[in-house]
């Protein structure tokens, strides 16, 4: 079978992934779930317990959660190398060291804004904390991001890769929080721009979005998250 990726709306880190089963070519399918509604539901659990996305279902049926985990399952089938490098290579080297700190500080200094956004109960004191703590946090980040990156087209050297691909689907939280203009950090911003009018993320955004989109053929459809719960649910 095909591996199928669970992928999350609105506006998820994963929509980064979906764009990455382009760029490798080889037939997927995808499962597209609400996040602040099927995914908080109890019976998302028998999938992840954790009630996060993404998740990949592998071809031989396993459920596979953390980003990090689904990356590395895909470079290991890439055997093209058409979105990762030899392993041992320096260009792997970094293209991981990129990975880790793009899918932890990174990513994780937008938890107090995520946090402060979908609150069950207002609290204007404790969010207006959040979102200064937030703010602060999301500045240094891209300032450090901003420093290890080079003068490539892409986050290691002149093609999108899985880092691009973990990178896009975060990237554009700048904005939904209202933190800063993103041409603060010049480098960032034209890698961000190249990458949201590449094909494959221009296709994983609109299917994101629900709308009707055209890819490479790589994407065999969509499954309904009923049905893989009840394939594939422990």
């Amino acid at each position: 079978m095909e591996p199928i990726l669970i992928y999350g709306f609105p506006a998820g880190s994963s929509m980064g992934l979906v764009a990455a089963l382009e760029w490798l070519g080889k037939p997927y399918r995808l499962c597209r779930v609400d996040m602040l509604g099927e995914m908080r539901d109890p019976s998302y659990a028998r999938i992840n317990a954790r009630h996060e996305t993404p998740v990949l279902i592998t071809d031989d049926g396993r459920v596979l959660t953390e980003t990090m985990a689904i990356v590395h399952w895909l470079a290991a089938r890439d055997d093209d190398r058409r979105i990762s490098f030899a392993p041992q290579s320096k260009e792997a080297d970094r293209m991981v060291q990129l990975m880790a700190f793009v899918n932890t500080g990174f990513t994780g200094a937008f938890s107090a804004l995520w946090t402060a956004l979908e609150l069950d109960e207002p609290d204007p004191d404790f969010q207006d904390a959040l979102r200064r703590f937030g703010h602060k946090a999301v500045v240094e980040r891209h300032r450090k991001l901003e420093a290890m990156i080079g003068d490539t087209a892409y986050l290691v050297g002149d093609r999108p890769t899985l880092a691009d691909g973990i990178f896009v689907g975060v990237a554009r939280w700048l904005d939904i929080h209202a933190v800063s203009q993103s041409d603060r950090w010049p480098r960032l911003e034209a890698l961000r721009r190249r990458l949201e009018a590449d094909p494959a993320v221009r296709f994983a955004t609109a299917l994101e979005n629900g709308e009707a989109a055209t890819g490479s053929g790589a994407c065999r459809g969509h499954v309904p998250l009923t049905e893989v719960i009840a394939r594939f649910g422990q």
